[in-house]
């Protein structure tokens, strides 16, 4: 039992790690080699100033130098008084990881939120508290997840449901169209935005959005169909492919792993309902042989009144 349980804890950690970007880990010569540009740029370039560059890119995000940004502690610390409650042991890791990778997400200067985005968030919420054991908090959890991060819960999940909605009425070829820019819908027009952003982002949830799109349309959930139709969709894009592709297998994988763990929990769950079963039915039989011995008791005791009482009319007549 305990070991199934260890198993599970380290199997949904993996999981969960699947959806956080690995940290960048510092040396002390890069320390060094930082300083030492840094004083190269001043010297160099003595009138220059963070944003100030002439470059599109600079007049564009110029407007975030100085801006204040809440650090990912703050964030989850926001998402604790929220949410008020204690988060599942198996869980927090994941929880912790979610919350993390999407303040990260949002804060970057260049983020854009788009319906399939959307999407792709709340597909990766439903697949990480499809089990959550507390069904009776999940929707309190989402809540304080999406109020920490200052998202608007109604609107997302209205996103969602909209490209659930086109996917399923739309062909793969009505996708590849939208993907091309052409038509009216929502697609073709975050086509568009994305063809002329040369410094456009993409995030994992955009490419789990395109995943929902996928299975929408009657795409095959197979993980390598998906994967080279995730290199297609992206091509048509122009933008590159191998992380959104990438991060089709790793949906796959964590999906398996979460899948695996609920098929684990499953099996510990009917063990505890059997050995309960077995433990109610062996202090059923006790109660049982514990009412035998009673009635029994009370027939030797009435048994024995009865006899006491002949004997007693008995000895009462040979008196008389």
């Amino acid at each position: 039992m305990m070991f199934q349980q260890l198993a599970i804890v380290a199997m949904l950690s993996t999981a969960a790690n699947g959806f956080v970007a690995p940290l960048p880990s510092f040396q002390r010569n890069s320390v060094a080699v930082s300083v030492a540009t840094e004083t190269t740029f001043s010297e160099l370039l003595p009138n220059y100033g963070p944003g100030q560059a002439d470059t599109d890119f600079a007049r564009k995000y110029g407007y975030a130098v100085g801006k204040e940004i809440r650090t990912v502690g703050q964030a989850f610390a926001d998402f604790t008084d929220i949410y008020g409650l204690s988060i599942n042991a198996l869980y927090k890791n994941a929880i912790n990881d979610i919350v993390g990778t999407t303040h990260l997400i949002i804060v970057d200067a260049r983020f854009v939120k788009t319906p399939i985005w959307s999407a792709g968030l709340i597909a990766s919420l439903e697949l990480l508290l499809k089990n959550y054991p507390e069904r009776e908090n999940v929707d309190q959890l989402q809540s304080a997840f999406f109020k920490s991060l200052e998202l608007d819960e109604e609107e997302i999940r209205a996103e969602a449901k909209m490209v659930d909605e086109w996917a399923s009425s739309s062909t793969k070829e009505d996708v590849e169209a939208a993907l091309a820019g052409k038509g009216d819908s929502f697609l073709a027009k975050i086509a568009l935005d994305a063809k002329a952003d040369d410094v456009w982002m993409y995030s994992r949830y955009f490419g789990l959005g395109m995943v929902s799109v996928m299975k929408g349309c009657g795409i095959e959930m197979d993980k390598n169909v998906v994967y080279n139709t995730m290199e297609e969709w992206f091509n048509i894009l122009d933008k590159p492919y191998f992380t959104p592709a990438s991060d089709s297998d790793l949906f796959f994988k964590v999906k398996e792993k979460l899948d695996m763990m609920e098929t684990m929990m499953k099996e510990i769950e009917i063990r505890e309902k059997k050995r309960m079963a077995e433990r109610l039915e062996a202090k059923a039989e006790l109660a049982l042989k514990a009412a035998e011995r009673d009635e029994q008791l009370q027939a030797e005791i009435k048994a024995d009144a009865d006899s006491k009482k002949v004997e007693a009319e008995q000895e009462a007549e040979q008196t008389a």
